[in-house]
């Protein structure tokens, strides 16, 4: 009898080469690359002004491919100028990548890390209990609010901390994703895991609207290949369909039902694009900036 089906969080090796075959079948980071060079330079464009140091925050900066592009644009439009970067990221395998990818990276010179191996939340009690705030000139949230319990309450505490002319960057996928679609059909069939919840940019806005805090847009249409995925036995399929269900084992474990009725939703318009003989699940994803 096949065991029953369990959130993929709870084995986190199998959760991190599941994430690590997503970004290699996905174009996730070159959407993100995409948006830092096209479009961050002119949202950074002033949060350094007049100032001697720039302070850098990132919340669930992972590995830090990402973060060190954000840098480089920091760096372009303020050479020379100190930058004070803090990343803040509960793994502690991520944050030795992150570490080793700053080590072996050039022009750096000018940047001071420092890592806090901590969540979003227990960074925000930690300072809470601190009298006197940090400012901020910059805070990115990639990818990293659906492992957030109290959102509105994350977003409004991070606000306060931005000093003059700064700004809030948030990544995740948008209300217009195959996910969005996934989520609000499957989410309550599938095991629920209270690290995880299910957020995209359209519930975002939402809650940004009833804080009354101001903010901008833009969406970059990003996919993920999963022709494996139909593929039976197909080790690649296996891992995907368990980050797309964020199910440990999801197709041994699955009931055929569910699994049947994914299977066929995965190709419709609606979740999927069928091109050159691929199924490409739409990714799309959000990047917010929010406003001093």
């Amino acid at each position: 009898m096949a065991s029953s089906m369990r959130s993929l969080f709870s084995d986190h090796s199998r959760y991190v080469e599941s994430f690590r075959r997503f970004l290699d079948n996905s174009t996730e980071h070159q959407c993100m690359q995409e948006f830092m060079d096209k479009k961050l330079p002119g949202i950074i464009a002033r949060i350094g002004d007049a100032k001697s140091e720039i302070k850098i925050l990132s919340i669930g900066g992972g590995a830090g491919e990402i973060d060190l592009q954000i840098l480089s644009k920091v760096q372009a439009q303020y050479p020379g100028v100190h930058i004070n970067n803090e990343v803040v990221e509960p793994s502690a395998e991520q944050i030795t990548k992150y570490r080793e990818l700053v080590a072996k990276t050039s022009n750096l010179e000018n940047i001071k890390f420092a890592w806090h191996k901590e969540t979003s939340s227990e960074y925000q009690n930690r300072m809470m209990e601190k009298k006197e705030l940090q400012k901020w000139d910059f805070i990115h949230m990639i990818q990293m609010l659906y492992y957030v319990k109290d959102i509105p309450a994350t977003l409004k505490f991070f606000h306060s901390l931005l000093a003059n002319n700064a700004k809030i960057l948030i990544i995740l996928v948008s209300g217009t994703s195959g996910w969005d679609k996934l989520w609000k059909k499957y989410g309550s069939r599938l095991p629920r895991d209270d690290l995880c919840q299910y957020v995209t940019s359209s519930d975002l806005t939402q809650m940004l609207d009833n804080l009354g805090i101001k903010y901008e847009c833009y969406d970059l249409l990003s996919t993920m290949d999963i022709t494996d995925c139909f593929i039976d036995g197909n080790e690649n399929g296996d891992l995907l369909w368990d980050f797309l269900t964020e199910t440990c084992n999801f197709n041994t474990t699955a009931p055929p039902d569910l699994k049947a009725e994914i299977m066929k939703d995965l190709q419709e318009p609606g979740f999927s694009v069928k091109k050159e003989g691929k199924v490409l699940f739409n990714n799309s994803l959000s990047f917010i900036v929010v406003e001093a």
